[in-house]
């Protein structure tokens, strides 16, 4: 069973940041891709970034220079650090497990989500 659990979401206004974490369990954490992706309200998942086990990273065009994926595996987590948001990056954002590039990873991979909202 994976255990992904999500946090770091609040309300920011356009322009700001914010840095969401995903503290993973129940699966060797360092032998896996990981994967985020988002969810807008009304929208189909979209998929976001995506790390290698080797540290390769990929993104979304529209968060390019943005957004910044990290994992610590010692501390199993997996980080995205995210600047400069913007209004159309509201979402709610799921951490997944394995390497998905893309493309979106079934949701059975998915964590609960944390809600990012930018508002001004």
């Amino acid at each position: 069973e994976v255990q992904i659990v999500e946090s770091g979401g609040g309300l920011v206004q356009p322009g700001g940041s914010l840095r969401l974490s995903c503290a993973a369990s129940a699966f060797t954490f360092g032998s896996y891709g990981m994967t985020w992706v988002r969810q807008a309200p009304g929208m189909g998942p979209e998929w976001v970034s995506a790390m290698e086990i080797g540290g390769r990273t990929y993104y979304t065009d529209s968060v390019k220079g943005r957004f910044t994926i990290s994992r610590d595996n010692a501390k199993k987590t997996l980080s995205l650090q995210m600047n400069s948001l913007k209004l159309e990056d509201t979402a709610k954002y799921y951490c997944a497990k394995g390497l998905y590039v893309n493309s979106v990873p079934p949701s059975r991979y998915w964590g609960q989500g944390t809600q990012v909202t930018v508002s001004s």
